[in-house]
This record gives C-alpha cells, sequence and structure tokens, in this order.
C-alpha cells in the first residue's frame, strides 16, 4: 500500500455485527456427510514435517483472542467451524516478483499485506488476523493500475457496507475507484488495469476479480481455479456485451481491448453510471480455507498465457518443499514463464498459509497376490529337485 494513501475512522464496529446472515460469499454450507468424509481423509494424510521457519516478509499467526472465537472472524454468510475444524491454525506469509519482460515499459502494480491490522493501525478497527494482496495489470499506461495499487483498499474498508457485508463492500469499491479514476484529471484516464484483489479474514478468504489477472489455489498439489478469466470471446461474456451493444472481434472488445472487465479505459466508456460492455464489476469467490490448503498463487496473463494452473502449482509446491521461501518460488514461476517466452509484463505473488512446506504426497503401495498354476507348482517342483 502506499505510504500517502490515508485511512480516516469513519466507522466502528458494532456489537454482534460479526454474526449477522447477511450474505458475503458464494459458497454453500457443507453438507454434514461431507464433512464427515473429510474428516475420514485426514487420518490417513501422512504426517506434516516441521522444519525450520524461512520468514522472507512480515507473517501473521491464527491466534486466540478473547472478543473472536478460537481467534476467527466469519464474514457474515460464511459456514461456521467447528471446534474439530479450528485445531490448527493459519499462518499468512508472501513472497512477490516483477519483471517487465520483453515490453518496453512495465505496466503492471501489485500490493501484498501479511498483517492488515498493523498496517492500518489504530485508525480502522478490523478483525485480526487479516491480510490483504492485489494484483494489477495495466495497459496504455501505469496511471490507472498505480491508482488503484495506492487507493483499492481504502475505497474497501471506507465503503458504508464495511465490514458488515464485505462482499459488497469489494464490490462497491471497484466501481467507485473506476469513477474516480475518471475524475483525476492529473491521470491518463485512457489508460486502464485489470484488477485482481484477495481479502482473507481469519480462516474465510474472498478473491474479487476483474479482467484475466487469475487466482489458484493450491491443495495439496491440485490446482483449484478461484477466478475466472474475463476474456472477451468468452461465452458469458461475449454474451454480456453484445447485450450492451458491443462487439467482439477478433477477440477484442470492440475491437480495440482484449479484457471484457477492466478499471479506467474512459476513452471506451459513457458517462459515469450508465451501462458499458466494458464493465468494471468483479467477480466474487470464497471460501473457508482448510488444512489442505496450502497456499495462493495470483498472477497477469503474462504468466498464464505460458502456463497451466497446474502446472504453477506443481512448480511453486516443489520450490516450496526445498526452501519453504515464497518470494523465490515467485521469482522462479517468473523465470519459467520467461523461459517459455511470454511477450507481456510478469507479476506474480505467491502467499503461504502455513509455516511449514508442503509435506511430502506418499502413494501407498499396493501388494500384488500372485498366484501360480499347478502346472507351474510341478514345473517349480522338479527344477528344484533337480529334474529339469
Amino acid at each position: 500500500m502506499a505510504a500517502g494513501a490515508d485511512f480516516s475512522p469513519t466507522f466502528t464496529m458494532l456489537d454482534g455485527a460479526y454474526r449477522s446472515k447477511e450474505n458475503v460469499s458464494s459458497i454453500n454450507g457443507e453438507d454434514p456427510s461431507t464433512v464427515e468424509t473429510l474428516k475420514d481423509m485426514k487420518v490417513r494424510k501422512p504426517p506434516r514435517q516441521l522444519p525450520v521457519i524461512r520468514h522472507c516478509v512480515s507473517t501473521t499467526w491464527l491466534s486466540c483472542s478473547p472478543d473472536l472465537e478460537f481467534g476467527l472472524w466469519h464474514p457474515p454468510g460464511l459456514p461456521t467451524l467447528s471446534g474439530e475444524e479450528t485445531k490448527f491454525l493459519h499462518m499468512f506469509r508472501s513472497g512477490s516478483c516483477s519483471e517487465i519482460g520483453p515490453k518496453q515499459r512495465m505496466e503492471d502494480e501489485h500490493i501484498r499485506i501479511d498483517n492488515l491490522v498493523d498496517h492500518l493501525g489504530a485508525a480502522v478497527n478490523v478483525p485480526s488476523p487479516c491480510a490483504f494482496y492485489g494484483v494489477f495489470d495495466g495497459h496504455g499506461g501505469i496511471d490507472a493500475a498505480s491508482f488503484v495499487r495506492k487507493n483499492i483498499l481504502k475505497f474497501i474498508i471506507e465503503d458504508t457496507h464495511f465490514p458488515l457485508s464485505v462482499e459488497k463492500a469489494i464490490r462497491s469499491a471497484f466501481v467507485k475507484i473506476d469513477h474516480a479514476f475518471a475524475d483525476a484529471c492529473h491521470l491518463d484516464r485512457s489508460s486502464g488495469t485489470t484488477a485482481l484483489t484477495t481479502l482473507i479474514f481469519g480462516r474465510s478468504m474472498l478473491i474479487a476479480n476483474a479482467g484475466d489477472c487469475r487466482a489458484v489455489l493450491g491443495k495439496r498439489g491440485r490446482a483449484i481455479e478461484l477466478s475466472r478469466d474475463h476474456k472477451p470471446n468468452c461465452n458469458s461474456e461475449k454474451l454480456r456485451i453484445e447485450k450492451l451493444g458491443g462487439s467482439v472481434f477478433d477477440g477484442y472488445l470492440n475491437g480495440q481491448l482484449s479484457v471484457a472487465r477492466a478499471i479506467g479505459d474512459w476513452h471506451m466508456k459513457g458517462s459515469k453510471g450508465s451501462s458499458c460492455p466494458l464493465s468494471a464489476e468483479p467477480e466474487l469467490q470464497g471460501l473457508t480455507l482448510t488444512e489442505e490448503d496450502e497456499f495462493l498463487i495470483m498472477g497477469c496473463d503474462g504468466l498464464w498465457d505460458v502456463m497451466s494452473s497446474q502446472c504453477a502449482v506443481t512448480l511453486v509446491r516443489k520450490e516450496l518443499m526445498l526452501h519453504n521461501d515464497p518470494e523465490r518460488s515467485s521469482k522462479e514461476l517468473v523465470r519459467e514463464a520467461l523461459k517459455r517466452n511470454t511477450c507481456d509484463n510478469l507479476t506474480v505473488v505467491v502467499v503461504c498459509f502455513s509455516p511449514d512446506p508442503p509435506p511430502r504426497i506418499e502413494i501407498p503401495k499396493t501388494r500384488v497376490r500372485k498366484s501360480i498354476s499347478l502346472e507351474g507348482l510341478h514345473l517349480l517342483k522338479g527344477a528344484l529337485d533337480g529334474d529339469i
């Protein structure tokens, strides 16, 4: 977060507000039978190793608090966790890497805040632990990406819906910052940026995406995509664009822009508040972190143009098992993308949820029972007796 961004204490926490039933996440409650199945699966997992922790940046522990049960704050709408599910602790630590790549100028921006409580100070009252991350892929200049990086968190926490409805606050913040950028006369309003943010309260994580950056969760070696790339030729985006009077030509919105959602680009938008094929409204995805969730990868399209989500998760997991350093892991991802001849700027953020490296996944050896026919038994007996 930029040092110049100020946060005014325009709101206070209300008693009982954390238990509001207003929906925030798109994730539904778990079926009891599913929970029992997951518990059974946990019994058969290999034990975690306990290596020396290497801190590359500041870290935040999920610790108990007298005001928060198990040290967790549940945004309204997310499932409440049982005592059995809160026996393990999460810890937020992150690393990042940005490279200009083959382009002439760098237009990416990003933000990493492992401890949002310490970052904001006493001016803003947010539950602990709390973390915030963002990746902003600019185009047509750096102004839009830089403006969003400096101000997006401020727009979220100062929104009237925060903290009672975090989902509404983030949706509103994306639209408001888009309008604020249009009013910033000293900036190039024709520049634009995609925006991908992650807000974590305890074990509740909310991903917001507008554009073609991508968030991928590493879950015991499997890649789980938590955002959808907003490309103009995507079926749902193409239908939305055409319904609002736009067109898609050769994969470009109105033949000009390779993304269907972005902040800025006001030369392609009408007046503020009017419906436009180029939308700044984000898609949100929420989930509750479990013990199997090991890390999160946030990257711009320069990474995903040359690498699949599963390949990125496999590479990061391998690196973390070697040195347990998210900073080095992000650099290795960027290095691999450059080897694969990406044609864009590169920005990667890796967020780990545990102080330990990922455990080795051991596939149990199956016992193969072999049998021998009666004829074969007689041949073997004859060989042993020296008859053959």
